[in-house]
Formats: C-alpha cells, sequence, structure tokens
C-alpha cells in the first residue's frame, strides 16, 4: 500500500518532451458518453498515431471505429484536434520512415539452421523496406476528406 502524498506518474507514452508539446491540443467538446470520444481517449488517440502511423491501429488502440474518428475530425470545434491529428500523422511516418531506413543501412539479423538446428547468425541489408518508403510520400492531410477513403 502507498501512504505517499504524491499520486503515482501517469504511464510513459515513448514521445519526448518536444514531441509531447507539438501534439498538446484542447480535445473537441463531447456529448459526455462514457463509451465516446472523452478527453482522455482523444489524448491517447493522439499519442497512438504518433506512435503507430496509422488510423486505423490508432482507433483501434483506444477501442473507436475509424468512421466516427473522420467525424470527430470534421466536426467545426475540433480544428485543434485535426491540427494535432496531422502532426500526429507526420510523427508517425517519420518514425516508420526512420525504421525503414535502420533495416536498409544496418540490416536484419536472421538466425541461420542446419539440420533443424541454429548455427549461426546472417545480417542482411531489407532494401524492399527502404524503397516502399521512398516510393511513395506522406500522404497531405486534407480537411474535407470523406468517410469512406
Amino acid at each position: 500500500m502507498n501512504d505517499s502524498p504524491t499520486p503515482p506518474a501517469p504511464p510513459s507514452t515513448g514521445l519526448s518532451d518536444e514531441d509531447e508539446a507539438i501534439l498538446a491540443f484542447t480535445p473537441a467538446p463531447t456529448c459526455g458518453r462514457a463509451d465516446g470520444w472523452t478527453a482522455l481517449r482523444q489524448t491517447d488517440f493522439i499519442h497512438a498515431l504518433a506512435v503507430m502511423g496509422t488510423v486505423t491501429r490508432a482507433c483501434k488502440a483506444v477501442g473507436m471505429s475509424r468512421q466516427t474518428a473522420y467525424k470527430l475530425r470534421e466536426r467545426p470545434e475540433a480544428a485543434d484536434f485535426a491540427r494535432a491529428w496531422d502532426a500526429a500523422l507526420m510523427m508517425g511516418y517519420d518514425r516508420m520512415f526512420s525504421m525503414a531506413m535502420d533495416r536498409a543501412l544496418n540490416g536484419v539479423t536472421r538466425p541461420r539452421y542446419y539440420r533443424g538446428r541454429q548455427i549461426g547468425t546472417i545480417t542482411r541489408p531489407d532494401f524492399r523496406m527502404a524503397m516502399a518508403a521512398l516510393a511513395e510520400p506522406p500522404e497531405v492531410p486534407q480537411r474535407h476528406r470523406k468517410l469512406t477513403e
């Protein structure tokens, strides 16, 4: 049992203080449903988006649907949320691009087997991921996207 007067520290998101400052936003007002887009859920979504880089995975991480996320983004009072969304999406892309370049330059280590036993490892560069990252630049966020895209 903890009798200290200070509350426990919140869990780390894995983002730097500078990234946290960039992603800071005022949550969009909601109707107050406990299972809806609460302020905490909006913040968690933005952090997940910055780490994962895709809307679908970030929505799954916070337990919400992609359609409701886009509906929230399109609301006029959610302009700050949309700005943070765009910044988080670019951070996620930058993170994935860095990982792809690291794999291309430093390689991927894989085990080598002979007759069912591991006899060593081999490190080879993985250029496929880097080429995919270079071939498709990040999508520029658009304010008025259709929900069916």
